[in-house]
C-alpha cells in the first residue's frame, strides 16, 4: 500500500492519457509513475511525454502506457542524495523514484527539493592543492582531488555531496595544476553551487589557505580534505557544532590496526600478561572540520599553517574543541592501495 502522499503520484497501467493529466495537474510536479497490478513502478511520464504523444496522434482516452518512459532512471533507499543529484545533473532530469527490491516506489527525489528548499547559509572550503606525490604517475598532469573514482573525479563527489546537503557557496583551494581544477568546475553553476577559489602563490599548508578567505565571514564554515571518499554528514555535524557552543568542530571515526607482533604487559621485570597480535582500536582525523568565524581570525596571513597547528592553537587557549563521531565509509584517497580500494578493486 502506497504512503498518502505519495498516490497523487501514481496511476496504474490500465489508466488513460486523460488520467495521467489529471494526476500531474493534481500534484505540481509534472511527473507521474505507472505501477502494474503488483503495484511495481514500470514506467514514467511527464507532461512532455504526454504532449509529444497527442502530437503523434493519441487522443485522450489512450492508454498511458504508450506515451510512458520505460527506461527510467530509479534509485534504491540507500543512494545518497548527493549520488542522486549527480545523476540528474549528468542527464538533465528533475525527478527520479525510490523504489524497494519489487521495483515499489518508496519517494520520489525532486531536483528542486535538492539544490533549492534546504540551502544552508554555512559555506565550505575544500583544501584541493595538494600534489599527490604518492599517486605517481596519475598525478603527473591531474591534480590529486581530481583523480576518478568510480568514473568521477573525487573532488566532483565532494562538491555535490555539499550541494546536496543545501551548501550553496564552496571555495577550492587550489595549487598544484589549479587550472584543472578551475576549468572543470568554473563557477559551480553547472553543479548547482557558487564556487570561489583560494589561489596559493606559495605552499600554505592544509590550514594556511585559510587565511585567504574574505572577512565577512559570519557563520561556521566547513572544512574538508579534498582527497577522501566519504559521507559526510553535513546537517549532523553542524548541529551538533552550534548546540555545543564550540569555537571548532573535528570529525573522528575508528581505526583499528593489528599489531603483527605479541604484545607483552610487565611489571618490576615480571611477565603479567602476553597479547597474541592484539587488534588497537584508536580515533583517527577523519579531515572534515567546522569552523567558526572567531576560529578563521587565528590562522595566519600567507603563512605556512597546517590544519592541526590550528587546533593546537585551540586547545593552548582553552577554547572549546568538540568531536563528532562518524562511522560511515571513508577511504583517504593517498596511496595507489587507496585508490584501488575506493573503485573497489581492492
Amino acid at each position: 500500500m502506497l504512503a498518502k502522499d505519495l498516490e497523487r503520484f501514481v496511476i496504474s497501467d490500465n489508466a488513460t492519457i486523460r488520467d495521467a493529466m489529471m494526476a500531474i495537474d493534481g500534484n505540481w510536479r509534472e511527473v507521474v509513475m505507472v505501477q502494474d497490478h503488483t503495484e511495481a513502478i514500470v514506467g514514467v511520464i511527464t507532461d512532455g511525454d504526454i504532449r509529444r504523444g497527442l502530437l503523434s496522434g493519441l487522443v485522450m482516452n489512450s492508454l498511458a502506457s504508450e506515451v510512458m518512459s520505460r527506461n527510467f532512471v530509479s534509485v534504491a533507499a540507500n543512494v545518497d542524495r548527493a549520488a542522486v543529484l549527480d545523476q540528474m545533473k549528468a542527464i538533465r532530469i528533475r525527478h527520479v523514484p525510490v523504489l524497494d527490491e519489487d521495483r515499489r516506489l518508496l519517494s520520489i527525489h525532486f531536483l528542486e527539493e535538492i539544490i533549492g528548499a534546504t540551502a544552508r547559509p554555512n559555506a565550505a572550503v575544500v583544501f584541493a592543492g595538494g600534489k599527490g606525490t604518492r599517486l605517481l604517475p596519475l598525478t603527473a598532469a591531474c591534480p590529486k582531488p581530481m583523480v576518478l573514482v568510480a568514473g568521477r573525479p573525487i573532488l566532483e563527489r565532494i562538491v555535490l555531496h555539499l550541494v546536496g546537503n543545501g551548501i550553496r557557496h564552496i571555495y577550492l583551494s587550489i595549487g598544484y595544476l589549479g587550472h584543472v581544477i578551475e576549468e572543470y568546475f568554473g563557477d559551480g553553476s553547472a553543479f548547482g553551487c557558487r564556487i570561489e577559489y583560494l589561489r596559493e602563490s606559495s605552499e600554505l599548508g592544509s590550514g594556511g589557505s585559510l587565511s585567504l578567505l574574505p572577512e565577512s565571514i559570519l557563520h561556521p564554515i566547513i572544512v574538508l580534505n579534498g582527497d577522501q571518499v566519504a559521507r559526510f554528514d553535513v546537517p549532523g555535524m553542524l548541529a551538533r557544532h552550534l548546540e555545543s557552543g564550540v569555537t571548532a568542530t573535528i570529525s573522528v571515526g575508528s581505526y583499528q590496526h593489528e599489531v603483527p607482533f605479541g604484545v607483552v604487559h610487565e611489571h618490576n621485570n615480571r611477565l603479567v600478561r602476553l597479547d597474541e597480535k592484539p587488534t588497537l582500536t584508536m580515533l583517527i582525523n577523519r579531515g572534515a572540520y567546522i569552523l567558526s568565524p572567531a576560529a578563521l581570525k587565528l590562522v595566519p596571513k600567507n603563512q605556512f599553517f597546517p590544519m592541526t597547528t590550528l587546533f593546537e592553537y585551540l586547545l593552548e587557549r582553552g577554547d572549546p574543541v568538540a568531536t563528532y563521531f562518524s562511522d560511515d565509509e571513508w577511504i583517504d584517497v593517498g596511496r595507489p592501495d587507496d585508490l584501488l580500494r575506493a573503485n573497489g578493486i581492492a
